[in-house]
């Protein structure tokens, strides 16, 4: 029975976390009220506090999901391929799942708000959670140093940072439309990723 119990448990969380997301891509995250999402998900207000503390709480456990689905994909990658191949790779499995928990127009309200700020507490709670996912981007760069295939001097904390922050800038223009160009998207990844990698000092000429 108490097996029986969890599963349903989970199956209402999970209805109630769909039934939110519907919400918000369908009126925004702002104008979406937890009364609202009960109403959807068939359940009580009470019911939803019992799951979820907040809509805040819905949105960050999926963003929490997909950024699990990427760092566990991040140990898996090919590390003894070209660095500029493996960090798109990384880049490509970030953004993939990030749509998959969350649709572009929904991505196109939260990233102002994440990176500008707001009064809910969501860019904190966000700042925290993305942290995370920095510092397995900069566990690959170190990885990859280790295999002599970056800068033995390279600041790899800085170097992640760099990436992360500027990902956030390609989301944003990826999901400016409600149907992504992600041929376009990657292509401008691997073209921003390669001058990162290569650099825009000149070479010494050769002998």
């Amino acid at each position: 029975m108490s097996g029986l119990r969890e599963r349903q448990k989970e199956l209402r969380r999970q209805a109630i976390a769909e039934s939110a997301v519907a919400l918000f891509k369908s009126q925004g995250y702002g104008n979406t009220t937890v009364e609202q999402i009960a109403r959807q998900a068939g359940v009580s207000v009470p019911t939803v506090f019992k799951y979820f503390g907040s809509k805040q709480e819905i949105i960050l456990e999926m963003l929490k999901e997909a950024d699990r689905r990427a760092i566990l994909d991040s140990h898996e990658l090919p590390l003894d391929g070209e660095p500029v191949d493996v960090l798109c790779q990384l880049e490509q499995r970030i953004v993939g799942y990030a749509l998959t928990m969350l649709p572009a127009a929904l991505w196109r309200e939260l990233l102002p708000l994440v990176l500008i700020g707001g009064s809910d507490g969501l860019p904190e709670a966000y700042r925290q959670l993305n942290s995370n996912l920095q510092r397995e981007i900069a566990g690959v760069l170190r990885a990859l140093q280790q295999r002599g295939r970056l800068r033995a001097d390279l600041d790899v904390e800085l170097a992640a940072f760099l990436l992360n922050d500027y990902s956030h800038l390609q989301l944003l223009r990826l999901t400016s439309t409600d149907e992504p160009d992600l041929a376009a998207h990657r292509e401008q990844v691997r073209r921003t990723t390669k001058l990162i990698f290569d650099g825009m000092r000149a070479l010494p000429p050769r002998d």
